[in-house]
């Protein structure tokens, strides 16, 4: 070990050593506040782990023929350019007509299939 880090290395552990007594906390009142904060922090984790989880399953459906321009750019691999056609390309009887009316490609139909819908 470096002559330069051996009086660092003390000055460290010294003071690890000497924080207990910083404080002027029993330590069952430590251990309380402790057990509290880890609480919060396992409450808050909860919270925004739901959060999480809401915003992905919370996939709106997008009426093909109502749908805006924005609405269909939100959906998975759908551009400015594909959404103007789906547009140009109303109305729609099924949303697989996306396929057949050549508009989408099957691959990128079955992305974008669970979360379009055609009123009626």
């Amino acid at each position: 070990m470096s002559l330069r880090v051996l009086p660092l290395l003390l000055v460290t552990i010294s003071g690890l050593a000497l924080l207990p007594g910083c404080t002027n906390q029993s330590p069952d009142q430590i251990r309380q506040k402790t057990a509290e904060e880890t609480a919060a922090i396992k409450r808050d984790t909860k919270a925004v782990a739901q959060g999480v989880k809401d915003g992905l399953s919370s996939k709106r459906s997008i009426d093909l023929n109502k749908g805006s321009k924005d609405d269909l750019i939100s959906l998975p691999g759908i551009d400015a350019h594909r959404a103007d056609r789906i547009i140009a390309e109303r109305p729609y009887a099924s949303p697989h007509q996306l396929v057949s009316r050549h508009v989408l490609s099957e691959d990128e139909y079955h992305q974008i299939q669970d979360r379009i819908v055609v009123a009626r």
